[in-house]
C-alpha cells in the first residue's frame, strides 16, 4: 500500500479550503439610462423623505393618525415609478400659499380704496 505524502495531503486540503470558501460573485453591465434612472429615483426618494421631515407635514400626519416612522418605511418600500410620481406632486404643491389672480385683484382694489380714502 502506498503512503500519502504530506505535501499531497496539504495541497489537497488547501485546494478544498479555497474551493469551499470562494464567495459567489455576480457582475453585470449597467447601461447609462439604468444608472441615470437609479440616480433619479434616489433623488426623488430623498426629496420625499425631506418633505416628510418638515414639521408641518409631521403635525398633519399625526393629526391623521399616521406615525412618521411608518410613513418613512412606506416611502422606502415604494418602487421607482411611485416615488417619481410622489416627488412630482410635491414639486407642484404651492409653497406656503400661492396667491391667485382673484386675490391679487382684491389686494389691488383694497390698496386703491385705502389710497382714495386718505
Amino acid at each position: 500500500m502506498k503512503k500519502f505524502s504530506p505535501r499531497l495531503a496539504s495541497a489537497t486540503l488547501l485546494a478544498l479550503a479555497v474551493g469551499l470558501h470562494t464567495p459567489a460573485l455576480h457582475a453585470e453591465l449597467v447601461t447609462t439610462p439604468q444608472a441615470a434612472a437609479q440616480a433619479s429615483a434616489d433623488a426623488d426618494r430623498a426629496k420625499v423623505q425631506q418633505f416628510l421631515e418638515q414639521a408641518t407635514v409631521k403635525e398633519r400626519l399625526q393629526a391623521m393618525g399616521v406615525d412618521g416612522l411608518a410613513a418613512a418605511d412606506r416611502v422606502a418600500a415604494l418602487d421607482q415609478d411611485e416615488i417619481h410620481a410622489l416627488a412630482q406632486r410635491i414639486d407642484t404643491m404651492p409653497a406656503g400659499g400661492a396667491i391667485t389672480t382673484t386675490e391679487w385683484i382684491l389686494i389691488i382694489l383694497v390698496a386703491i380704496l385705502v389710497v382714495v380714502a386718505l
